[in-house]
């Protein structure tokens, strides 16, 4: 068992930026696949960012590369998403999870999820 708490959501402007946090406790952390996905209202939970157990395999959605970018430091049992250049279509309530291999973008493949952090972007 993992949980995952996530934390550093807010309002932003257009163009603003934003850095998301998730704690893990439980297990060891750096066993686990982790992702970033975010549901905005009236939306299917969609994929953002994914980053390996050493961080040797990052993808993210082609909507946010070049602006939103995903670490973990093992050490601190924690993965973030920097989020930059944010637009009205990033407005999402994101969670973090938790998955062991194989890597997936799937929601429905991670076994642990964080409760959610609201960011909301303005235009």
């Amino acid at each position: 068992q993992v949980q995952l708490v996530e934390s550093g959501g807010g309002l932003v402007q257009a163009g603003g930026s934003l850095r998301l946090s998730c704690v893990a406790s439980g297990r060891t952390f750096s066993s686990y696949l982790m992702g970033w996905f975010r549901q905005a209202p009236g939306k299917e939970r969609e994929f953002v960012a994914f980053i390996g157990r050493n961080a040797g395999n990052i993808v993210n959605r082609d909507s946010v590369k070049g602006r939103f970018i995903i670490s973990r430091d093992n050490a601190k049992n924690t993965v973030y998403l920097q989020m930059n250049t944010l637009t009205p279509e990033d407005t999402a309530v994101y969670s973090c999870a938790a998955d062991a291999p194989p890597y997936s973008e799937s929601y429905l493949n991670y076994d642990f999820w964080g409760q959610g952090t609201q960011v909301t972007v303005s235009s």
